[in-house]
């Protein structure tokens, strides 16, 4: 006799269930209507099985405008911590900031992203970090689709035998190349705002070349 089982379905929390309901909208392809959220995440190491986030930093950019008024910060309580990395990005374990858990957190920051197209300097690192995350709650991996400023800012260069493009740039870099501040360099909230003037920078560059939608720059970065 053959039985036949359904497949038991996760009974994922409710903030999940409305973060997978945002992607139901049909995704816009023209640039100026597509909501980018920048994001940065300040961390204990770069080990992402070992290692954890301490700040995610994001900002909601829209049109060339830059929502500062309804920038996310979180910083998030971690019994891993290194003193080393705190040396970079100046979290102290018994800091001044309010500390929330990572469950939390991660509740709060799936409501502020929704289906936005992630916007990250080595965006793999931020993304797989969260994504561990979210693992460790019994989550699934981030749905949004994403882009890379140091990819994207490659194909603003000229190809040349004189000069060759390197394999990655850095954000002191972009930063230096688009006379961006670096006052907060290091902090995430900090690098999300350097990562979103540059990305608008760069946009302005490509979209230079010809018209551009959203599937020419996921193609790119």
């Amino acid at each position: 006799m053959i039985h036949f089982f359904k497949k038991k379905v996760p009974n994922y929390p409710e903030f999940w269930q409305e973060y997978e309901r945002s992607f139901e909208e049909k995704p816009k392809e023209d640039l100026d209507q597509v909501r980018f959220v920048v994001l940065d995440t300040e961390t204990t190491g770069f080990d992402y099985l070992n290692d954890r986030i301490l700040c995610i930093g994001a900002l909601s950019l829209c049109n060339k405008n830059i929502a500062i008024n309804q920038s996310l910060e979180l910083y998030i309580k971690q019994e891993h911590y290194n003193a080393e990395t705190a040396e970079i990005h100046g979290i102290l374990k018994n800091g001044g900031a309010s500390y929330i858990s990572e469950e939390e957190a991660l509740k709060l920051f799936l409501g502020y992203l929704k289906n936005a197209v992630i916007v990250a300097h080595h965006a793999i690192f931020d993304i797989n970090m969260i994504n561990k995350a979210l693992q460790r709650h019994g989550l699934p991996k981030l749905k949004n689709k994403y882009l890379d400023t140091s990819n994207l800012y490659k194909k603003t260069l000229l190809n040349s035998n004189v000069f060759k493009k390197k394999e990655h740039y850095s954000l002191d870099e972009l930063a230096e190349k688009y006379d961006i501040s670096k006052k907060d360099r290091h902090t995430a909230i900090g690098d999300a705002y350097i990562t979103a003037i540059a990305f608008l920078k760069i946009k302005g560059r490509l979209k230079g070349k010809g018209h551009l939608k959203l599937k020419d720059l996921l193609k790119m970065g």
